[in-house]
């Protein structure tokens, strides 16, 4: 038997770590910050931005022309897009968190419990929540509606987002 011989091409992803640093340093002196940036194996790039305020159409631009000019001599093509993290998705950073403090979010925690709450603290190891929930009281008959903080470390919460209420 003669053995077989797979001549496999090795593709080159492209490297998220330096798209981050140039994009950083485009973004000195503001309050934007970078989300996450992810690359496929294809090399489509999806490099997020956040502000303490807010992140301008401009800025996005502005960002993604920097990133494909410091690019433009790499050997390998790539698709990228430059976005503000959209309301509604989950919270990625802990800047995110700790710009929604004081607000109505929207938590899973790993165990399946959905809670809609009140964001009261987030640091480094988790948030404090408050929120009303229903406990048996002593003398009552019924279960009363209870006002409880309770805090979370970030690998019990499966995601958080921000809670948008159109009522």
């Amino acid at each position: 038997m003669s053995p077989y011989f797979v001549n496999i091409t090795e593709t080159k992803m492209i490297d998220c770590q330096k798209i981050r640093a140039i994009a950083e340093s485009q973004l000195v002196d503001t309050d934007i910050y970078i989300v996450s940036c992810k690359a496929t194996p294809s090399n489509e790039v999806e490099l997020l931005l956040d502000s303490d305020t807010s992140v301008q159409l401009e800025t996005c631009a502005a960002v993604n022309r920097a990133v494909n000019e410091a690019m433009a001599a790499e050997e390998e093509d790539f698709s990228l897009t430059v976005a503000s993290a959209g309301i509604g998705e989950e919270l990625k950073c802990e800047r995110q968190y700790r710009k929604l403090v004081g607000r109505p979010v929207e938590v899973l925690l790993q165990d399946g419990t959905k809670i809609l709450a009140l964001l009261d603290a987030a640091d480094a190891e988790g948030i404090t929540l408050s929120y009303e929930e229903k406990q048996a009281v002593e003398g009552k008959k019924r279960k009363q509606s209870v006002k409880v903080v309770r805090r979370h470390a970030f690998d019990e919460v499966k995601y958080t987002k921000e809670f948008l209420d159109f009522k």
